[in-house]
């Protein structure tokens, strides 16, 4: 697949993925939702990456939607029956919508950065958010389920569904108030407010601010420490292990989980490498790969096919 909105890099073991229209603030379309889809899979698939960073083009993050199309902006209805799309705008997604023509239901429709968002919370691969500037709507609540933000002082910050009307999306609800508690969710979501990259890092939204020309370099130092110096299958058992773990019950779950984690890494080759290395003082080369060898527990959180589905 050839990108045309995004830019995807690879370099040191560090992927690169910038958004790129910068002539309308990097605001997101159907388009760019497909080549995001497409850039998660290709660095997950990828023994090479070991770490993601995501970045704008220009003076933007994200501005969130392309409001081009006006009013009409977030009917989806307009091309689910057959009328023209809301150009620049995630396309509706629609389970079984039968026959062409017909008017896609609420019950219907995905939401297209939700889509987005869900596969990124399904990475392997840690993501870093490298926030260069403005950030709005989606151009925010693309970067919740990555896994560290970090904010340029130029960045500017707004889940601002409320003042246009609209509801927050890319399952925002689900990961803004486990990321930075419930009253500071509220506050960011019911104002629809913009505010400052410090105000972000107050309230815990981002882990650090850093002046414009710092960010990559931050941002590449961070993710090329992980790629030179940690086991690929000790991270992404760690990230879906602290990611799926959020909904839990009960610590039990987290012992469950990573009593059976820890007893079969306890065995593997990067575990022996590991402890070697550090006894003999020197770097330590992993070779295990996520792309093949997780173990067979992975992906625990999806239900197993029973044998009779198989046939």
């Amino acid at each position: 697949m050839t990108f045309s909105e995004i830019r995807y890099d690879v370099e040191d073991g560090v992927c690169t993925v910038t958004l790129n229209r910068r002539d309308r603030l990097n605001a997101v379309t159907a388009t760019m939702l497909g080549e995001l889809g497409e850039a998660w899979d290709r660095a997950d698939a990828d023994d090479a990456v070991r770490a993601v960073i995501v970045t704008g083009a220009g003076r933007a993050f994200c501005a969130g939607a392309d409001l081009g199309a006006g009013g009409a902006t977030f009917d989806y209805r307009r091309a689910s029956a057959g009328g023209a799309p809301a150009p620049r705008r995630p396309a509706a997604r629609t389970a079984g919508a039968g026959s062409r023509g017909r008017s896609a239901s609420a019950e219907d429709h995905r939401d297209g950065g939700g889509i987005v968002t869900l596969r990124v919370f399904d990475m392997k691969k840690p993501v870093i958010a490298a926030i260069n500037g403005p950030a709005v709507g989606f151009g925010i609540t693309l970067t919740l389920p990555m896994d560290i933000r970090i904010a340029s002082t130029a960045a500017r910050i707004g889940f601002v569904f409320a003042r246009r009307g609209v509801v927050p999306e890319a399952c925002s609800t689900w990961f803004l108030p486990r990321l930075v508690g419930i009253s500071q969710a509220a506050e960011w979501i019911y104002t629809g407010r913009v505010f400052s990259a410090e105000e972000a890092l107050g309230g815990g939204l981002v882990s650090r601010v850093v002046a414009p020309d710092a960010l990559l370099p931050a941002a590449r130092e961070l993710a090329r420490e992980i790629a030179e110096n940690t086991s690929a299958i000790s991270v992404a058992l760690a990230r879906q292990m602290m990611w799926k773990l959020l909904g839990a019950d009960h610590p039990m779950d987290a012992h469950r989980l990573d009593s059976q984690a820890m007893f079969w890494t306890g065995r593997s080759a990067d575990a022996r490498e590991g402890v070697t290395a550090f006894l003999e003082k020197r770097p330590a080369r992993f070779t295990l790969r996520p792309s093949v060898d997780l173990p067979p527990f992975y992906p625990w959180w999806r239900p197993r096919p029973s044998p009779s589905s198989r046939d």
